[in-house]
């Protein structure tokens, strides 16, 4: 067995040029973004600038304009990407787009992959992704959803209430999931709605710690509203299964992202440590601090293997329903656990805005929740385990 853990020519291209990029064009804009506000302008002129510096999109195919690289070669550049948190919204590999773009490229009817998906990949329009709902409504267990769709002449008839809908001010248009689809009433199913459409009323922002998403995350009421059987994505009932296809890679671009997001932390970090003398000495020549460092390499490091296997699984066709899980589960606690020892190596300031690690560190809080908390993971995993276990004994 052998493994081969070389970057190819084209993807190190395209990493030092992205990396190049950031510093020369994204970076200086943050201080002036985390004061006055992420929005579509800023959106809009990075992504311009992105498209000059021919790093837009990496992860997209290469019919829709972007750079067409296989999923394990993704993870190299979305980390790089990560690197500022505005870096995936200059490059369009930004939740809940970037996610979107991969289920609407392997879903989608030639028609909508017209009117949706190529505005989309181009970062003409935003779109966002409607599951979560108030309790007792999905979250963690999208088996709950109460918003439900009915068969009405010539298309659907959807109502109920979502919440924490990311970027959903602003958005052209949703994927929409509801209960029912199958003639029995069973199943869930997917429509793409145009936000312009009667019956979907955007609600209030939840005010969260996060501060760099465009659009905010919103509640959205769907009421009476009629979706044509044209912007049903699928076939209908088949909602639960076509989630399968958006959510193991989402997990891993997250991942992806955040692991750049870490590092730089652990970089600011310790070039701070280094050059900042208590009890005279560097920070960096003391023990604590050390640790610190020590166990910050050891994370990043770990998680980028493990990151980079699951990844490989992925571009290799394997679903990745249980790696993806795992790595999900590590990669989220490990990257909070390596900004939070960033914020305590920067002492005071490392709570600021103005080293960057503080608003890594509000902004990374919520990994550990989204795209499947980590305790409905490891039920899924232990389940899993179990159910070899039981295996074993019976084969």
């Amino acid at each position: 067995m052998g493994f081969d853990f070389t970057v190819t020519a084209r993807t190190a291209q395209w990493r030092d040029r992205i990396g190049e990029f950031l510093r020369d064009q994204v970076i200086p804009a943050e201080q002036q973004a985390f004061a006055a506000g992420v929005d579509d302008a800023l959106r809009l002129r990075l992504q311009a600038a992105a498209r000059q510096a021919g790093v837009f999109a990496p992860q997209v195919a290469e019919d829709l304009g972007g750079g067409g690289f296989a999923f394990d070669d993704v993870a190299v550049l979305l980390e790089e990407a990560g690197t500022s948190l505005l870096g995936p919204l200059a490059l369009g590999c930004a939740a809940p787009d970037e996610g979107n773009v991969h289920l609407l490229d392997r879903i989608a009817s030639p028609e909508q992959r017209d009117r949706y998906l190529r505005p989309l990949a181009a970062g003409q329009v935003r779109s966002c992704f409607a599951m979560t709902e108030p309790p007792p409504g999905a979250g963690s267990d999208p088996s709950a959803l109460r918003t439900r769709a009915r068969r009405v002449d010539g298309g659907w008839r959807v109502d109920g209430v979502k919440h924490l809908i990311t970027g959903a001010e602003g958005a052209a248009f949703a994927i929409l999931m509801a209960a029912g689809g199958r003639p029995d009433g069973q199943g869930s199913t997917m429509f793409l709605v145009d936000t312009d459409t009667p019956g979907w009323q955007l609600g209030a922002h939840a005010r969260t710690i996060d501060a760099t998403m465009v659009g905010g995350h919103c509640e959205v009421r769907v009421d009476d509203l009629f979706v044509p059987d044209e912007q049903v994505l699928g076939e209908p009932g088949e909602g639960f299964r076509y989630a399968q296809v958006r959510l193991a890679p989402a997990r891993l671009t997250h991942c992806m992202r955040w692991l750049g997001a870490a590092r730089r932390a652990h970089e600011i970090a310790t070039d701070r440590a280094v050059t900042r003398e208590l009890f005279g000495s560097p920070l960096a020549d003391l023990g604590m601090a050390q640790q610190m460092i020590a166990d910050n390499e050891i994370d990043l490091h770990a998680a980028r293997a493990l990151l980079w296997q699951t990844s490989w699984e992925i571009a290799q066709g394997n679903r990745g329903t249980e790696s993806s899980s795992r790595t999900k589960v590590f990669v989220s606690e490990a990257v909070g656990r390596v900004v939070d020892r960033a914020v305590q190596l920067c002492g005071g300031l490392g709570t600021s805005d103005d080293l960057v690690v503080g608003r890594i560190y509000a902004d990374v809080r919520a990994f550990r929740i989204y795209d499947g908390s980590s305790e409905t993971h490891r039920m899924s995993i232990a389940k899993r385990a179990a159910r070899r276990a039981r295996d074993r004994r019976t084969g």
